[in-house]
C-alpha cells in the first residue's frame, strides 16, 4: 500500500493526489508538515513533503515519485507510448514545474503565508514568469488536454500549478498571468474544473487549508 505524505494545500502534495486517483492506485493519506521535518528525514532526505512510503522505504521528490508510479503501475498509463512523445510530455512538466510553478512560488511568502517579498523579487519574478508562461504555451496543445488529446501526467502537474499561479500573481500584481499569457487555459481550467478527480482532490483541499491555519504555525512555504 502507498502513503502519500505531506498535507493537501501542497500543489505537489495534489499533484501526485491526483496521479494516484486517476490510476486507481489504492493509497492511504498521512498528514505530516514542514516544521516536523525531523521526523520524516530518513522517507525525505532534505525534509521535503511531499513523499511516499512504499513496502521498500521512502521516496521523495515529486517527479521521481510519478515515474515510480507510472513505471509500478502500468495499467493506466499517465504517459504516451511512443518514446518521444514521452519525452515531449515530460519537458512541457519540467518547464511548467521549473520556468514556471518555481518562479511564482517565491511570491507565495507574502500571498499565502503572510509576510513580505521586496519589490525587485516580485519584478523579476513577473518578468520570468512570463518568459515561462509563454514557453509552456508553445508546448501546450490544450486539444481538449494540455499534451493533446488524451489525459496525462502533464495534465495533474498543470491544473496543481496553474491555480496556484493565478491566485499568486491575481494577489501580488492585481493580474491573472495564465490569462494573460496563456488565454486558452482559462477555458482549460474549466474544463478540468468538472473532472471527478480534481473536483475531489480540490474540495479535499479546502478542508486540509482549513486545518492548516488552525495550526497558526509561521510557514513561509
Amino acid at each position: 500500500m502507498i502513503t502519500l505524505c505531506g498535507f493537501g494545500v501542497s500543489n505537489y502534495y495534489n499533484k501526485l493526489k491526483l496521479i494516484l486517483l486517476e490510476k486507481q492506485i489504492p493509497f492511504e493519506e498521512r498528514v505530516v508538515y514542514p516544521w516536523e521535518r525531523d521526523s520524516f528525514l530518513q522517507a525525505s532526505p532534505l525534509g521535503k513533503i511531499p513523499f511516499i512510503e512504499t513496502e521498500y522505504g521512502g521516496l521523495s521528490e515529486s517527479q521521481v515519485v510519478l515515474e515510480y508510479l507510472e513505471e509500478c503501475y502500468p495499467a493506466i498509463p499517465l504517459y504516451p507510448a511512443g518514446a518521444y512523445e514521452r519525452a515531449k510530455c515530460r519537458e512541457l512538466i519540467q518547464h511548467l514545474e521549473l520556468n514556471a510553478e518555481w518562479v511564482a512560488r517565491r511570491l507565495y511568502k507574502e500571498c499565502f503565508f503572510g509576510g513580505t517579498v521586496s519589490d525587485e523579487t516580485k519584478r523579476e519574478a513577473h518578468e520570468r514568469l512570463t518568459v515561462g508562461l509563454t514557453a509552456a504555451g508553445r508546448l501546450a496543445k490544450f486539444s481538449p488536454y494540455i499534451f493533446g488529446a488524451t489525459f496525462t501526467a502533464a495534465d495533474c502537474v498543470a491544473y496543481v500549478h496553474f491555480t496556484m499561479i493565478r491566485l499568486a500573481s491575481s494577489a501580488i500584481y492585481s493580474e491573472d498571468m495564465l490569462a494573460r499569457h496563456l488565454p486558452l487555459a482559462v477555458d482549460y481550467m474549466a474544463f478540468m474544473d468538472e473532472r471527478p478527480h480534481i473536483r475531489t482532490m480540490m474540495a479535499e483541499r479546502a478542508a486540509a487549508m482549513t486545518a492548516f491555519v488552525a495550526q497558526n504555525v509561521p510557514y513561509d512555504g
